[in-house]
């Protein structure tokens, strides 16, 4: 799987991408995070890539050339599944979204910046917009590291545990149960005996009655 992320900071992507699973997930060759700088696309000489906004107002919009001369030089190199805006006011990123596009091939990604981008590239390209929440950040870098995660992990050999993400919080419309490791005592504090028992059955009952408490009791809208 391909991801293409458009920024006019990319260094603000570097970390993010250079270690634990994503790194890993280079490396085997399964995943594919190509980092793009806006600037490099500049229609100028001074390789800006905003201007004022038509009809006054504060703040500074994305112009659309550059972003243009990006998207469709890409398009042209290989076909996407999908060209997505990280914008505050778009779908709120889940579970099953990220499910949806772990089975994608290649993804481009847009970073907004100042006031955001000509709406005309949303307009024309975009095919997919996303949020990461009800708030907004200084630009879409930390969004696109949040759903590249989401969705890399996802992907078959990305995990050593192939199983491990088919168990995560959200999967099954539930939050995860509580999990423990060694010590089974602790100061006092013991593992429930039921995970200690061996009994697959039980333990999975377990798991499943306690992780229905816990959305009950912290996202009970996911129970809706």
């Amino acid at each position: 799987m391909r991801f293409d992320i458009i920024s006019v900071l990319p260094d603000l992507l570097t970390s993010p991408f250079a270690h634990s699973i994503l790194q890993r997930a280079q490396k085997k060759g399964i995943a594919e995070i190509v980092v793009h700088n806006l600037r490099d696309y500049a229609t100028n000489k001074q390789k800006s890539v905003d201007d004022y906004p038509y009809g006054g107002g504060s703040g500074m919009v994305m112009s659309i050339e550059p972003f243009a001369g990006c998207i469709e030089k890409l398009q042209a190199e290989r076909t996407y599944d999908e060209v997505i805006f990280m914008s505050p006011d778009g779908v709120t990123l889940n579970q099953t979204i990220a499910n949806e596009l772990s089975i994608k091939g290649n993804i481009i990604i847009l970073c907004g910046h100042y006031k955001g981008i000509d709406q005309r590239i949303r307009d024309i390209y975009v095919t997919r917009e996303i949020s990461i929440g009800d708030y907004v950040l200084s630009g879409g870098e930390l969004p696109a590291a949040v759903l590249v995660d989401a969705v890399t992990r996802l992907i078959p050999g990305v995990l050593n545990d192939e199983t491990s993400a088919l168990s995560d919080s959200f999967q099954g419309e539930l939050l995860d149960a509580p999990i423990y490791t060694r010590p089974a005592d602790w100061r006092g504090h013991k593992v429930p005996e039921v995970l200690l028992s061996g009994h697959e059955a039980k333990i999975n009952e377990w798991r499943h009655e306690e992780a229905l408490k816990r959305t009950e009791q912290r996202r009970p809208d996911l129970l809706k």
